[in-house]
């Protein structure tokens, strides 16, 4: 009997037929349904939101529509294999969970860290924490039981702050380092703006650095005792403008492998690699920054051939199994779903986050297994086509 992981959806007909039908949604949009009723209007503006009038944001979901994948018939793989080696782990799937700073929020319990972390031990699909997490980096990391764990990096301008982060990180049992390099300064928001909406400077998902002892001595009082104080001095410590002397720093402190999160440029990751870097994360940080307009899935291409054999994490945009097999196609290494995980959380906590990875690996599953592929190599040597183009494939002269 197959462990295909789209045998999943046989079993939902089979609770069907016994009178059990799912309580969660098995579509995108249905979860951004579900999580705007449930969650409250700040924590839903805050994730929701993009930089400027959102262009980026929406480039990166629309770009997938001009691609597509060209099916193969009497192949029928019976058995897909779709893992993948990445931070010296072998992963039973090229899905994973992308930092997300507010996620912590995003549960009913407002836990949604360690709930995401059991979701991850539940599905095999690794958990990136952020630096902004509701609860310690320790304690998340116990929850994802044999699933690899991803910390991410805001780079402090304190270095023994971040030498105590990344030292803690390694020695809590994460198996890789995300250095996100493109959030030195927030975005221009002006959802967020509108109403003020910053959850940090309210104290919200602050405890990797409440909880650290580099933080909490330049402070008089503990940080929940004076937490007004500590926000100020989060406040003089966050901006701080990477340079690649700074990642060479990084690399001096960890035996993590590392990878740069923010590459959008061919250039950039060559850089990234002379000067540390273990993988490449070809992200635009879901279009919260720079507001430039041009889809991560587009720029995709030419930074997977710059970085070579070096592995690409990615994403952007990505809503459904079939963004992701398109991204794979196009030279990703690993794509991590963002947006629609996090809210997926907030009306089931671990159990719908589970059931939205579990609906989403059947469908990647079954998405390549109907078009032919039996892994992951084979798709990405088949490549994608542009819907435009189309009528010019396999075409045969007399």
């Amino acid at each position: 009997m197959s462990n295909n992981f789209g045998d999943f959806q046989i079993g939902v007909y089979f609770d069907a037929v016994n009178g059990v039908t799912s309580r969660y949604p098995f579509d995108a949009e249905a979860v951004q349904r579900k999580a705007a009723e449930a969650l409250p209007d700040w924590v839903y503006r805050y994730v929701s939101a993009a930089s400027g009038d959102g262009r980026t944001q929406q480039e990166n979901i629309d770009a997938y529509k001009r691609y597509g994948i060209i099916p193969r018939m009497m192949l029928s793989p019976p058995e897909r294999d779709l893992s993948i080696d990445l931070f010296g782990k072998h992963l039973d799937s090229p899905i994973f969970m992308p930092p997300i700073g507010l996620v912590g929020l995003c549960s009913p319990d407002f836990q949604g860290d360690i709930a995401a972390a059991r979701a991850s031990a539940a599905t095999g699909v690794p958990f990136s924490l952020s630096t902004f997490s509701q609860a310690p980096m320790e304690e998340v990391i116990k929850h994802t039981g044999d699933t690899p764990g991803f910390y991410q990096l805001y780079l402090p301008n304190d270095r023994e702050l971040a030498a105590g982060l990344i030292h803690r990180a390694e020695a809590s049992g994460y198996s890789g380092l995300l250095v996100t390099v493109d959030s030195w300064s927030l975005g221009y928001r002006p959802m967020d703006l509108e109403h003020g909406n910053f959850p940090q400077f309210r104290g919200f998902c602050m405890q990797n650095y409440y909880s650290d002892e580099n933080f909490a001595k330049h402070l008089e009082k503990a940080p929940h005792e004076d937490q007004p104080a500590a926000l100020r001095h989060y406040a003089k410590i966050f901006q701080h403008p990477l340079t690649w002397e700074d990642l060479r720093w990084i690399r001096t402190q960890t035996k993590l492998p590392i990878a740069v999160k923010g590459i959008q440029h061919p250039d950039d990751a060559r850089l990234a690699i002379d000067n540390g870097a273990d993988v490449i994360y070809v992200t635009n940080h879901g279009g919260r920054q720079a507001n430039s307009g041009i889809s991560t899935l587009e720029l995709l291409p030419g930074v997977a051939a710059a970085a070579g054999s070096t592995p690409v994490m990615f994403d952007g945009g990505v809503r459904s199994a079939t963004d992701a097999v398109i991204a794979l196609a196009r030279g990703a290494t690993a794509v991590g779903v963002g947006r629609v995980y996090a809210l997926s959380l907030s009306y089931g906590g671990a159990e719908s986050l589970t059931h939205f990875l579990k609906t989403f690996l059947a469908e990647l599953d079954l998405c390549l297994a109907i078009c032919g592929f039996k892994d992951i190599a084979e798709l990405k040597a088949a490549g994608v086509e542009l819907v435009t183009d189309v009528k010019n494939v396999g075409s045969r002269r007399d």
